[in-house]
């Protein structure tokens, strides 16, 4: 058995990794490259591998920067299998069609720059017919439920606890006659937060497992607790209203942007906020948050007991949920205080970036950062706190407060790795490192070290490592 990273090594986006053996070849993620877009956009369009000579795919969960590339994979004449949780399937079809629609608004807008310079025009990356044909390859495969995505090789989907419907993957192969299972951990959730149950470990019948892949996102960072994390916003929302300002939030349509409205509801209902409209500024935002309600299966006991008091989660008289473009913009407009929630995450794309231009100049609006901030990213340089920030090509002062609250992250922290890595893996696991930044993964890497892990590798793009 061989495995290969394709993605997601020494960097934290376009999670892909593949694993071949006698019988096939199984990828395990199919992500989204982001950063620097002309960097990004090559490394998007090369897969390393023949899309028809792979068997199946394994999807973690729907976030982009792990199934962004499915669409472009089924346009390579890929013609296998999809295999993910009920919830990620429900999830990846709006998410990877509003992926195909901001790539063909992107590539219009580049050709007509194109088109005034003499130069050729570009296709996008994929289409929404691409996006659409691919989920005829999703099977749904509900938790704990074996299946064989391979011959001779079976897995299991267990809770992951980041976001809904995500799963860490277990493999178990047969290593000329002696088992032998793999762990795939990317990305780990947080214990205790809210709406989702806690990471389940993948051990079976008390045996640790061969190898593991792990995320280190976070390593050598701690999170907030989530107690601190609701007075913390609680304060935030108190301070900008007082001041007559607006809110504003970038957050991932999927997870983030749920999390928050989970907490200013239950904020509102105990009275320790001010009543301040919530406008969730967002199609994506909109439909996914529509996911979640049809999908209590995933949620933990605190989010089912809240649901049967409140009668329904993200529906509190003061949430409004925005669609059209117009009602978009005239939030720009807008001078009493409001909370916004607008996408996309990392300020990259999206309408995000014409709110953050109306708000970052004035001292008395205030930008919370929810989630990291990849390098290279606007989010980033908001969070390093640049004195201006380029949007549209213009540069903008930066007056306004960032507030970064650390806490709402849906990725385990240095602690909850470690923690994680004793309950499945023993000191001679083969440990492989994925989905960091340097100093993050020395930092997880030093600390497993000191633990007795004798076995650590971390991960390169092109890495080959040989499982037996």
């Amino acid at each position: 058995m061989k495995l290969t990273f394709l993605g997601a090594a020494g960097e934290v986006t376009g999670s892909s990794h593949l694993i071949e053996t006698r019988e096939g070849r199984l990828l395990l993620d199919c992500g989204m490259f982001q950063g620097h877009r002309r960097e990004a956009a090559e490394k998007n369009l090369t897969f390393h591998f023949d899309p028809e000579s792979l068997h199946a795919v394994v999807l973690g969960h729907a976030h982009i920067d792990h199934s962004g590339r499915l669409p472009l994979l089924h346009q390579r004449k890929f013609s296998g299998n999809i295999y993910t949780t009920n919830a990620t399937r429900d999830l990846a079809a709006i998410m990877l069609r509003d992926s195909a629609h901001i790539q063909q608004t992107d590539v219009r807008y580049i050709n007509r720059k194109r088109a005034r310079m003499g130069e050729e025009p570009v296709p996008p990356l994929y289409s929404i017919s691409d996006a659409v044909k691919v989920l005829r390859h999703f099977v749904s495969v509900g938790y704990h439920r074996r299946f064989s995505p391979l011959p001779g090789v079976t897995a299991t989907l267990v809770d992951a606890g980041h976001i809904l419907g995500s799963g860490l993957v277990r493999l178990d192969f047969n290593r000329d006659g002696t088992p032998f299972t793999l762990g795939y951990a990317c990305d780990l959730g947080r214990a205790d937060m809210p709406i989702l149950r806690d990471p389940e470990p993948m051990t079976a019948d008390g045996r640790k497992l061969d190898a593991l892949i792990i995320e280190s996102t976070y390593g050598g960072r701690r999170h907030d607790k989530p107690e601190d994390m609701e007075a913390e916003l609680a304060g935030l929302v108190t301070r900008v209203v007082e001041r007559g300002g607006k809110l504003l939030i970038p957050a991932f349509s999927v997870g983030r942007t749920q999390n928050v409205l989970y907490y200013l509801h239950q904020l509102f209902a105990a009275d320790r906020i001010p009543a301040v409209p919530v406008f969730v500024d967002s199609p994506l935002s909109v439909n996914a948050t529509d996911v979640f309600r049809m999908h209590p299966e995933c949620y933990d006991e605190d989010a089912a007991d809240f649901v049967e008091t409140e009668g329904a989660v993200f529906t509190h008289k003061s949430i409004r949920y925005v669609s059209s473009l117009a009602e978009s913009k005239s939030l720009n407009k807008r001078r009493r205080p409001a909370i916004i929630i607008s996408a996309s995450g990392m300020c990259e794309a999206g309408r995000i970036l014409h709110h953050l231009k109306n708000t970052v100049t004035s001292k008395k609006n205030a930008v919370a950062i929810v989630g990291f901030m990849a390098e290279h990213t606007l989010g980033r340089r908001l969070v390093e706190r640049r004195p201006k920030v380029r949007i549209f090509g213009e540069e903008y002062p930066v007056r306004c407060e960032i507030a970064t609250l650390n806490g709402f992250s849906a990725h385990a922290d240095h602690d909850g790795l470690v923690s994680y890595t004793d309950a499945v893996a023993s000191r001679d696991t083969q440990i492989l490192l994925v989905h960091g930044e340097d100093k993050a993964i020395a930092a997880f890497k030093g600390a497993l070290a000191a633990r007795g892990y004798k076995n650590i590798t971390v991960a390169e793009p092109g890495l080959q490592v040989d499982l037996g």
